[in-house]
């Protein structure tokens, strides 16, 4: 890892300081684009949201109503108790 960084750096000081200075630019220009766009998104969301909270109980998706409960599945555990004790 050590190696691959050093090689990293040694080509990022053979750019010249113009081409290094760019880069750099096109960085912070590209993180304050993306900063403002998740501000504007957030503030966009929550001037929209009109502020009521729902709560709702939360139901297990593999029960659903009015079915029978599913059977429920061999687990590594329950088949290692079985091959020790012998069942089947």
């Amino acid at each position: 890892m050590e190696r691959y960084f050093d090689r990293l750096d040694e080509r990022w000081r053979a750019l010249p300081i113009r081409k290094q200075h760019r880069y750099t630019l096109y960085l912070f220009v590209g993180y304050f684009l993306m900063t403002a766009g998740i501000i504007f998104k957030v503030w966009y969301d929550t001037s929209k949201s009109d502020n009521n909270m729902h709560i709702e109980h939360i139901e297990n998706p593999v029960l659903k109503k009015n079915e029978r409960p599913a059977s429920p599945q061999d687990t590594l555990s329950t088949i290692l108790k079985n091959k020790f004790y012998e069942r089947k």
